[in-house]
């Protein structure tokens, strides 16, 4: 037998040591949809308990907004289930492209192709567009797809340190001679929630002729004035030259993702981009579900503006407690604790009190920056914070970490 014995133990002890160290993740199960409350099963066979949701990627609360459940069904009794194909065989339907003017205008650029996720979106463009005359200059703390992109593409590849301009200009000095450079960033960067220096390495790109790409996943919908973006927020829409994001957070939840920016580099990635030609296109129902959010969106900035002052709110809760955080001003929200094994604790007494928000710790976090990763949803009330914030309060008071430093922690628990 090819799997034999000693396969399985070399694998069963290297899941006992991810337990041993603390890194072991478990899953919990959600029994209803995906809202501030929800009713969750953990651990496996567990009593069903409810619980507020304080991890979600749902920013905008539209991942069980009725009118996109409706818009969803019209799309299912209309354009049927799946595609059953790729985009160039059989697998475009007028909707799709719909969907593509619908995020050309919303994002102001000037065209835009749909991929299954965001992260097939960021494994596919390098390598269409780049060759190994080319150079990618990526900021050290850019999401895992981006970096699984990079990898898969010939192109050079060096790295800022992280939101260092002096660094940038440094490395775009540095690698003058190649045909092309791109500078490559998240806008808000998923798990410390700060935002790219957008306005700054435009100037940086526009002085050393070089192309900015973006990855705004966790700022579609709601960040900018308009929720445009990061883009909006830093005052440069139309100099951003690719723009990859998700429909899988703020704008429905669901799945999906695309490319925005050039139309020759959206071309590029049709013709070439393998992500694109050889993975099914998104569904139809997922397609219908994001036209109404976007419809939605552009009617109202009321849940952007809401998601905004619960953001606030929060944040300030925490901070007057005595929990250590991570600056920033978007709804990603870290609650530091450097100790893996105590983000997972800490996790679980929260479960234990009726909060649901997970431990992040390495790989996902660099070793000794374990934490709480707490988000903030428009489809929060007060009272789901206050009672959150309450739970916090009572484990960080367990646990004696409240108002106490990064060191004290450190010297309490270990990194």
């Amino acid at each position: 037998m090819g799997y034999s014995n000693s396969i399985r133990g070399l694998y069963q002890a290297q899941l006992k040591e991810i337990e041993s160290a603390g890194l072991f993740k478990q899953e919990r199960f959600i029994h209803s949809t995906q809202a501030a409350d929800i009713e969750v099963e953990f651990p496996a066979g567990a009593t069903v308990k409810p619980a507020i949701n304080m991890c979600a990627n749902n920013y905008l609360g539209m991942s069980s907004h009725p009118e996109v459940i409706k818009a969803v069904h019209a799309g299912l009794d209309q354009r049927g289930y799946g595609m059953s194909s790729v985009r160039f065989i059989c697998g475009t339907q007028d909707i799709h492209k719909e969907l593509e003017r619908k995020v050309t205008e919303f994002l102001g650029t000037e065209d835009t192709i749909l991929f299954p996720s965001c992260m097939d979106a960021n494994c596919g463009v390098f390598e269409a567009i780049l060759t190994n005359e080319d150079v990618m200059i990526s900021d050290r703390l850019v999401h895992a797809s981006i970096i699984d992109g990079i990898r898969l593409c010939s192109a050079m590849h060096d790295t800022f340190k992280h939101s260092n301009m002096e660094h940038l200009e440094e490395k775009l000095q540095l690698h003058a001679d190649k045909r092309l450079k791109v500078v490559i960033t998240d806008g808000v960067f998923s798990m410390d929630g700060d935002t790219a220096k957008l306005d700054e390495m435009a100037d940086l790109c526009d002085t050393y002729d070089a192309m900015l790409f973006v990855d705004d996943s966790h700022s579609s919908g709601f960040i900018g004035k308009t929720g445009r973006g990061t883009h909006e927020k830093c005052g440069i829409m139309g100099r951003v030259d690719i723009i990859t994001t998700t429909f899988g957070k703020a704008l429905g939840g669901a799945s999906g993702g695309c490319v925005s920016g050039r139309s020759e580099i959206v071309e590029m990635c049709r013709q070439k981009a393998r992500p694109y030609l050889f993975s099914n296109t998104i569904a139809p129902v997922v397609v219908t579900g994001v036209l109404k959010v976007l419809e939605i969106l552009s009617a109202s900035t009321e849940r952007r503006d809401k998601l905004e002052t619960n953001t606030e709110y929060w944040r300030k809760g925490l901070t007057d407690a005595g929990f250590v955080l991570k600056e920033g001003d978007t709804p990603i929200v870290p609650v530091m604790l450097f100790n893996a094994k105590l983000a997972q604790d800490f996790s679980r007494e929260l479960f234990n009190l009726g909060i649901y928000a997970i431990g992040f710790f390495f790989p996902v976090v660099p070793k000794g920056q374990a934490r709480i990763r707490t988000q903030i949803s428009a489809g929060h009330d007060i009272h789901h914070l206050d009672k959150a914030l309450d739970a916090f309060i009572t484990v960080g008071k367990k646990f004696n970490i409240l108002g106490k430093s990064k060191k004290e922690i450190i010297d309490m628990y270990g990194q």
